[in-house]
């Protein structure tokens, strides 16, 4: 159930960007937008669909399209990052750690959306799944502190859902993403 029009708004405007690419014209919600490939009008009509190079996790940095993802992620883009995530989870292979990653990161956008379109057993059950698959991961991924992200999602999934968990990458000097 959504209302038309309405589209996810982030959860906190101000949080840092990764990436120097810009947001797509809208943040798509099934029901709510044209579809963003499908329909003539949609924000991402006639491009080719994310095709992301995999990097290797340490390397993370030095992928633009990775930290877009991210960055779309942050600021309820939650379709699109699904979309780039997707791409990511084909190149590197899906049953390999990266892949388990990225998985997980595809299903913890999903619930994000299925919560925003007031789908709370949808919504957990993704939540669930990413949770199972982040357990399998070291506490440091791909610039993301997993540790705290794997408590934060089994306190959710315990006492009921908070508003959307943002990431956050840590780039250090020797990870700068110009390098």
């Amino acid at each position: 159930m959504t209302v038309d029009g309405v589209e996810p708004s982030p959860a906190n405007p101000d949080w840092p960007r990764y990436s120097s690419r810009p947001f797509p014209a809208y943040r798509f919600v099934p029901g709510n937008s044209p579809h963003p490939r499908r329909n003539p009008q949609g924000h991402s009509f006639g491009c080719p669909e994310p095709g992301p190079a995999a990097c290797r996790p340490e390397e993370w940095f030095r992928s633009e399209d990775y930290r877009f993802g991210i960055d779309l992620y942050n600021f309820a883009y939650w379709w699109e990052c699904h979309e780039v995530f997707e791409g990511f989870w084909h190149a590197v292979g899906r049953k390999t750690e990266q892949g388990r990653f990225f998985q997980a990161l595809i299903h913890l956008a999903a619930a994000n959306l299925k919560r925003f379109t007031h789908h709370p057993v949808a919504e957990r059950s993704l939540l669930g799944k990413s949770a199972h698959l982040f357990s399998g991961l070291p506490d440091c991924y791909m610039g993301i502190d997993l540790a705290e992200l794997r408590d934060s999602l089994t306190a959710a999934l315990r006492q009921g859902f908070p508003p959307p968990l943002l990431m956050t990458l840590e780039l250090g000097r020797e990870q700068s993403p110009r390098n």
